[in-house]
């Protein structure tokens, strides 16, 4: 386990309290959890940023029976194959597919994959979410 510093911070009143009923309301054991992930989830926002390797999840809601669609996003992950590193597709009804897409590396390249992967017609909704690697988190 990583060695543990231990430092004070001045803040109004009124901020406290309000950091207090946060830390309440999602259930923390104590504030120096919640702050260790707020300064985490900061530090993954800076790596996007920085265009420095992520992992990321594309998620893509589309009507697999528009024309060619399946193959022209096929073709796209192909195309970006040092990018992806799995894919699931899943049947939502008759004519609804959802498809998540696995990634890691740049941040940059990332989103452009899922910015053309979102600009195919047929795809009706597409979400990034990306995460660290970890590797300068801790």
């Amino acid at each position: 386990m990583t060695e543990l510093s231990r430092f004070s911070i001045s803040i109004e009143q009124g901020l406290l309290e309000r950091l207090e009923s946060l830390v309440r309301k999602h259930a923390y054991a104590n504030r120096s959890e919640f702050v260790r992930d707020l300064l985490r989830e900061r530090l993954v926002e800076e790596e996007w940023k920085g265009n420095a390797e992520v992992v990321g999840t594309i998620t893509l809601v589309y009507d697999h029976e528009t024309r060619e669609l399946s193959k022209k996003l096929t073709r796209l992950q192909h195309h970006h194959h040092d990018l992806v590193l799995a894919s699931t597709h899943v049947h939502l009804d008759a004519h609804m597919c959802a498809e998540m897409v696995l990634t890691k590396g740049p941040a940059g390249e990332i989103q452009e994959m899922a910015d053309m992967l979102r600009q195919q017609k047929g795809v009706l909704h597409a979400s990034l979410s990306l995460s660290s690697t970890g590797k300068d988190l801790e």
